[in-house]
């Protein structure tokens, strides 16, 4: 038996709808958010709950439907009343330009004008196209391309996407309307979905065409649901129950009146000349796009004209693809070799057989990390596919194995830094190798440097970058111990210096010789040693040659340091280049005060036992939380391992907390820790 709907409880839920959706396009369509996701997820709930209730008030256009029906057994053919016809190509500006002439022919021999066409155009996605078919303004089905005559139904997959209305914006929307155009995801969320692939140890997608697709076609469109797709109409089939416009233009802004999203990167152009320059001007915003194009549209405006121009092998006479050079090429990795960057990081680059990529000729490609050439399986002698975006590095995007010959080699990371020797590490939990010379290694030279010369180190007033870039390029400066051999003579022959420059930089080194452990420890420029954690080492081991001769143990013991922070410590100092360039800086004059270690309360309350400081305290900063605990004996670490004892957790806690949870850690609050420590 059907309960009866209450009057209020259909209000209730006809008001939750519109509010809903009305969110839905600002945030989808308009990104513009107008409420914060809390609150919408409490009218999505509350209109959840409804719906439970009341399972007569789940109506097909009702926002709840989004999230994904049961799995289906098969996708059901489904014929396009109006055709969807593929275009044809140009591929060069030379192509475009005798588009524009056989138009400009065709319609001078049917007396329809003679001068410049006036031309729609827009960009084109590498996507999936799609028919959304609204009858009476409600979505009743939405289908692929598939070949322009009989597509695909995937219709609760389609319902599943934001972007696309459910109802039309209008008080009277068309009998009939059929809007086409293209679903597509963006890039950021291919990166998130790629994350959550690696993690579960499954494939990940080339591109966002391939995982747009994939997604489409899914069987459970649960499945579809949890991958963000995104709509933009550019055109519509069969239409009835409303006046079509007059220009193309026109139609694609009576679709966006309509709810449906319309890509704001169109333009209306005359001649050739505007055909080209819009061109021009998508492939130079090309990299910084959200999403992947692969060329531009171009259709002659006016629908009277189109009529008259018709069509041709199925493609229209009046519209054409512009199409950009090819992103991705395929070619032969001739080697592997490393480069060193300016942090120390180690990248696996591809030495290629030269190839044309985007419109240039490409010879390297990154391989990014040695993890990413074991997950892709490329080996020396592969023929790989190799991407080029716009202004960014050529990546290898994956081997071909079937064109594998039998004399390929795998590439191992060295196990010394190809520029200076040194070793290399890699950290358990990091994708990244480093090299551990960081004060010695050429390719971390300037940086390095830099580093030793800022404000928060030995603050070397008037050592600029341009200055630094000058010195190393001289060969002047190796390691920061020889900026205090630099003389006099030396500094004002340098191009911009002169005497005075040169003298009051070198006042500057010898003010800099006299600094303090915490920062001259800052100053060396030890991987994830901050200015707090500089002055935590500094306080707690008292003197420089304690911290050098300290393990990863004792380090341990010092405040805020955790395991991570230990492991780089102990490389950085086992580093027997970087102890010779800290004896050299020594010798050279640079001293501090030292003093005892400092002592930690042996009794107490908190004796013996480590914390973990997240998020937000109610009342306490988390110096304040700091203090109190090592004043009672306790050590606060810096990330949660086996041996932390307590999480203390405020709002908005992260990935130590979840940590914390998954290693059955205690967890507490600022109440807690006031009972621990007896207050």
């Amino acid at each position: 038996m059907t309960t009866a709907v209450p009057a209020e409880a259909a209000r209730r839920a006809r008001q939750l709808r519109e509010e809903i959706e009305r969110h839905n396009y600002a945030y989808y369509v308009l990104d513009a958010p107008t409420i914060p996701d809390a609150e919408w997820d409490a009218l999505f709930r509350e209109l959840q709950e409804l719906e439970a209730r009341y399972p007569a008030l789940a109506s097909a256009d009702s926002p709840t439907q989004r999230i994904g029906g049961p799995p289906r057994a098969d996708l059901r053919e489904v014929r396009h009343a109006v055709p969807m016809l593929s275009l044809n190509n140009a591929l060069s500006e030379a192509e475009a330009i005798a588009f524009d002439q056989r138009v400009r022919d065709a319609l001078a021999k049917a007396n329809l004008g003679d001068g410049a066409v006036e031309y729609a155009c827009e960009l084109k996605f590498d996507g999936l196209a799609i028919n959304l078919r609204y009858e009476h303004g409600l979505l009743v089905e939405a289908a692929t391309r598939g070949d322009g005559t009989v597509g695909e139904d995937v219709t609760p997959n389609v319902r599943t996407i934001h972007s696309v209305p459910l109802k039309l914006r209008a008080a009277r929307p068309p009998v009939v309307l059929e809007a086409r155009g293209e679903v597509l995801m963006f890039r950021r969320d291919l990166e998130r979905l790629n994350e959550r692939q690696r993690a579960r140890g499954e494939k990940e997608f080339a591109n966002p065409r391939n995982a747009a697709a994939g997604a489409l076609r899914q069987l459970d469109p649960k499945i579809t649901a949890q991958r963000r797709l995104h709509f933009f109409a550019y055109g519509f089939g069969e239409l009835h129950g409303a006046d079509e416009p007059d220009t193309h233009w026109a139609a694609l802004d009576w679709l966006a009146s309509l709810g449906l999203p319309v890509n704001e990167e169109r333009a209306v152009v005359r001649g050739v000349e505007g055909l080209l320059g819009f061109y021009r001007e998508a492939l130079r915003k090309r990299p910084k796009l959200p999403y992947d194009i692969d060329g531009v549209v171009y259709k002659v405006n006016a629908y009277a004209l189109q009529r008259a121009l018709g069509y041709v092998s199925r493609a229209p006479r009046f519209a054409i693809a512009h199409k950009f050079p090819a992103q991705e090429a395929t070619t032969q990795v001739l080697d592997i070799e490393v480069q060193v960057g300016r942090t120390g990081a180690l990248t696996p680059v591809a030495r290629l057989a030269p190839v044309q990529v985007g419109g240039v000729t490409v010879t390297n490609a990154t391989l990014h990390n040695e993890d990413e050439i074991r997950r892709k399986d490329v080996r020396i002698g592969d023929t790989v596919i190799v991407r080029r975006a716009g202004d960014v590095i050529p990546e290898v995007v994956a081997a071909v194995p079937e064109r594998r010959p039998a004399h390929t080699r795998l590439f191992h990371m060295p196990a010394q830094c190809p520029v200076c020797g040194s070793a290399v590490e890699r950290p358990a939990d990091e994708a990244i190798a480093r090299c551990t010379g960081g004060l010695f290694c050429p390719a971390q030279r300037k940086q390095a440097l830099r580093h030793f010369a800022g404000r928060r180190a030995l603050d070397i007033e008037g050592l600029g970058e341009k200055l630094i870039d000058q010195l190393v390029d001289a060969g002047l400066v190796r390691t920061p111990a020889d900026l205090f051999r630099l003389d006099l003579e030396t500094l004002a022959n340098l191009e911009r210096m002169g005497e005075k420059s040169a003298a009051n930089l070198l006042a500057a080194l010898d003010k800099a010789r006299e600094t303090t452990l915490e920062r001259f420890v800052y100053a060396l420029g030890i991987r994830h040693v901050g200015e707090s954690t500089a002055r935590d080492l500094a306080r707690h081991f008292g003197s420089l040659d304690a911290l050098l001769a300290a393990d990863e143990e004792a380090l341990l013991e010092a405040p805020d340091v955790g395991p991570v922070v230990a492991a780089s410590i102990a490389r950085f100092c086992a580093e027997p280049h970087n102890r010779e360039v800290i004896a050299q800086l020594r010798a050279a004059g640079v001293r501090w005060r030292e003093g005892a270690p400092a002592k930690r309360a042996a009794a107490g309350p908190l004796a013996g036992k480590t914390f973990v400081l997240t998020g937000t305290l109610p009342t306490w900063n988390r110096d304040e939380a700091k203090e109190r605990i090592e004043a009672a004996g306790g050590k606060v670490a810096g990330s949660v391992s086996k041996k932390t004892d307590y999480v203390v957790a405020g709002t908005e806690a992260g990935s130590k907390l979840e940590k914390a949870q998954a290693l059955g850690v205690n967890v507490i609050d600022e109440d807690g820790l006031r009972r621990l420590l007896g207050e």
